[in-house]
């Protein structure tokens, strides 16, 4: 009997440091969450994972296999979504969970999520209208990848492709899925085109420097299997850039749609740029919209964006920061740490309500140590080249600016998807 005694403290020893990591786990999880309740941060933008209570076992595979931070948190022995607003829809924690226990749901059941209805063969009830990766609800990089293939793969189906007087197919959007597409359309002897109102990776290329944005290998057509299974955002547009080069891809850049107008069998695309006509049009747009922007004189300069990619290229800069959100907070506060660094982050409300806590409390420090000018209640009137007008308390004052960082949320597609005659349906939490 004395033989087992040390497998006993041994058992005994693992249980303890068990319980004593799942209660420091518990209680994190539960600080998170609380913090994401009482700024108002309690709904998911996109896709994002739903818990069966009854079949998770609390292991806590789904929350180390995020690439995010404290997305998916422990409480009472379960997973819970506990800072819902920060997940992107990476699908790693599903398929992590070795219990089944985890969909990939849009929308919650108090808030509805409008998605295009699009066919198996990813056309929508507008014949000649084709939807891959996030828009039509399918935000992992390699789905995207693989639904741009095929789409351009039904595309090729139709008829009327090889006509002089036009394109055989417009791609909308150069992220995974347009990117995807354009090498397929090339691969397929198609007469294509690619137009991207930003930059190559689309909502890829808008996320913070080093985010992890790939968990598992992609296909692409021409190129083959990628190797990458954790990858950062540098390293793959890095990647992709380079493709695009040796491929020479046909993407016009900085070329934003305005209108499509139905002609014939095919259709006339409406740019910032010009006037073209396809016979399919294929929508690899993502469902974080088109940047609200300010409307004032002077937006239209570089020096003025919509998303804060790198807080270190401000360094000894002048810098004006437009928003509420914690978006704008961690922007400003991430830039005044840069040294040499003049922020100023304006607000049109009286109160940063829908921003955590710690976002909150950073940006008074900040504010009391001098390297953060707050103005709430304020709006900007005009944006100069190397100053702007700001609105405050009754007066306007002109400030010093190099650059602007506008973070005032978006404007989803869904009114311009539905000027084209795509049907949406909405999703209350549900595949």
């Amino acid at each position: 009997m004395l033989y087992y005694w040390p497998y006993f403290f041994m058992m005994a020893g693992v249980l303890y440091y068990y319980f004593k990591w799942q209660r420091q786990t518990e209680s994190t999880s539960l600080a998170v969450q609380t913090a994401a309740v009482e700024a108002g941060l309690t709904e998911p933008a996109s896709l994002h994972p739903s818990v069966d209570p009854d079949v998770c076992i609390g292991c806590g595979t789904c929350v180390r296999a995020c690439p995010e931070n404290h997305v998916l948190g422990i409480i009472n022995g379960k997973v819970s979504l506990i800072e819902p607003t920060h997940c992107i829809g990476h699908g790693a924690c599903k398929t992590a969970c070795p219990m089944d226990a985890i969909d990939l749901v849009f929308g919650t059941a108090t808030r509805g999520v409008d998605l295009p209805l699009v066919g198996p063969d990813f056309q929508t009830n507008v014949p000649g209208v084709f939807i891959a990766g996030e828009l039509g609800g399918m935000g992992l990089i390699r789905n995207a990848v693989e639904q741009g293939k095929q789409a351009v793969e039904n595309i090729r189906k139709l008829p009327g492709l090889g006509q002089q007087d036009r394109l055989d197919v417009i791609i909308i959007g150069a992220g995974p899925a347009g990117f995807s597409a354009a090498l397929a359309a090339k691969q397929a002897g198609l007469s294509y085109l690619v137009l991207e109102q930003d930059d190559l990776g689309g909502t890829v290329f808008k996320y913070p420097r080093g985010k992890v944005v790939m968990t598992a290998p992609a296909k692409l057509p021409i190129v083959g299997q990628t190797n990458f299974r954790e990858v950062s955002k540098e390293t793959l547009l890095e990647f992709w850039k380079k493709i695009e080069g040796e491929q020479q891809l046909q993407i016009s850049y900085r070329e934003r749609v305005e209108k499509v107008v139905a002609a014939g069998d095919g259709f006339e695309v409406h740019s910032t740029v010009a006037q073209r006509k396809c016979r399919a049009l294929l929508l690899a747009i993502g469902r974080r919209g088109t940047p609200r922007q300010l409307g004032v004189a002077g937006e239209d300069q570089k020096k003025v964006v919509y998303q804060l990619i790198d807080p270190e290229q401000y360094k000894g800069m002048h810098v004006l920061v437009v928003g509420g959100g914690d978006s704008a907070l961690e922007a400003a506060t991430s830039i005044a740490e840069q040294p040499g660094t003049t922020v100023t982050l304006s607000y049109r409300s009286e109160a940063f309500g829908r921003a955590k806590s710690k976002n909150r409390e950073k940006v008074a420090a900040q504010q009391a140590s001098g390297r953060l000018t707050v103005r709430l209640k304020s709006t900007v009137k005009t944006i100069g080249e190397k100053s702007l007008d700001l609105a405050f308390d009754g007066q306007v004052q002109t400030i010093a600016n190099e650059a602007v960082i506008v973070c005032a949320g978006g404007i989803l597609p869904t009114e311009f998807l539905k000027s084209i005659g795509i049907t949406m349906d909405t999703k209350y939490g549900t595949a």
